[in-house]
């Protein structure tokens, strides 16, 4: 009967992500059906060059707040890195990881291929890696608590969620931040969870850490609004609702960069009042801004690096 469960568990999560991948599959399908490709290549064209600026300088502006996911963990595990090495972690890590998908194995091989060569052991690299994991989280439990409390917004049947709308999940995130940071305050050691251990940090850290990490998912949110057209019936706040919500069906998932069930679930809850050709056109251009572009600069990043390493071994692996 154990072993039965035991496979169970771990068939139903590949079954979840099958199926949500293939109902994504379907749902788009069903919306190209609708318009002529010519139709979303010109609402590809019709964002305004200053949208396309702005989405790129989010975007950049995103990632200046994910370096500070590898700051904060390396001041966690009290280990003295230069910001500029765990600025380059992050920017490498998140490019590639968010685009090709299973973050926490892409992630935390380039994580321990540079930490390792700067000299930190494996158990601290294992400690950054969870604070950053953690820190993910967090961050989504923070502003969607907040959003999700103040806006709840209806949950597509797609997801086959037990509730209609998103505010019993408002409430069990919020409860779960400020849970975090009560622990931080009063508790001094860390907090187990059958295989789960969950760290305690300073109260300051874990304030630094959730304000980090809501602002990431600030930022990636305005990514896309910006490149979305104007309607007065979509504000910034009802948005962000719903670009949380299917990045949680993306990552629950497990599709690489949640591609196809984070789209579906947007046009579920935003077309209309988005027409959905002109929705699908943003999504694209989103898509290449967002992920294509630091794809191709993490990369970069990477090849310099290893050039630069080979040629002069004890510059690149100089920890400070």
């Amino acid at each position: 009967m154990t072993q039965g469960l035991k496979r169970l568990t771990h068939i139903l999560p590949v079954g979840l992500s099958l199926g949500l991948f293939g109902l994504s599959i379907w749902a788009i399908s069903s919306e190209l059906h609708q318009h002529q490709p010519g139709d979303i290549l010109r609402s590809m064209g019709a964002i305004p060059a200053w949208a396309l600026a702005g989405a790129i300088a989010l975007t950049a502006l995103n990632y200046a707040f994910l370096t500070g996911y590898d700051t904060l963990a390396a001041r966690f595990v009290r280990q003295p890195l230069p910001y500029a090495k765990t600025a380059l972690v992050a920017a490498i890590s998140y490019g590639i990881s968010n685009s090709v998908g299973l973050a926490l194995l892409s992630g935390s091989a380039i994580r321990y291929r540079f930490y390792t060569a700067w000299g930190l052991s494996p158990g601290k690299i294992a400690q950054i890696i969870a604070f950053c994991n953690l820190s993910f989280w967090l961050g989504l439990f923070a502003v969607g608590g907040l959003i999700f409390t103040l806006e709840p917004l209806s949950v597509p049947g797609l997801l086959h969620l037990p509730f209609q709308t998103a505010h019993p999940l408002g409430i069990v995130f919020l409860a779960v931040t400020v849970a975090y940071l009560l622990l931080s305050s009063f508790s001094r050691r860390a907090v187990h969870l059958r295989c789960w251990v969950l760290p305690h940090l300073p109260p300051r850290l874990a304030l630094s850490q959730i304000a980090v990490t809501s602002g990431d998912w600030a930022l990636a949110a305005a990514v896309l609004y910006v490149l979305l057209p104007a309607h007065p019936g979509l504000t910034y706040f009802i948005f962000f609702g719903s670009y949380l919500l299917a990045q949680i069906a993306g990552v629950i998932s497990n599709v690489p960069g949640g591609l196809g069930v984070f789209e579906t679930v947007l046009i579920l809850l935003i077309s209309p009042p988005i027409p959905s050709d002109q929705l699908l056109g943003a999504l694209l251009v989103y898509r290449l801004v967002y992920y294509f572009l630091p794809l191709l600069v993490g990369m970069g990043l990477l090849a310099l690096y290893e050039l630069r390493r080979r040629r002069d071994p004890l510059t690149a692996n100089r920890p400070s």
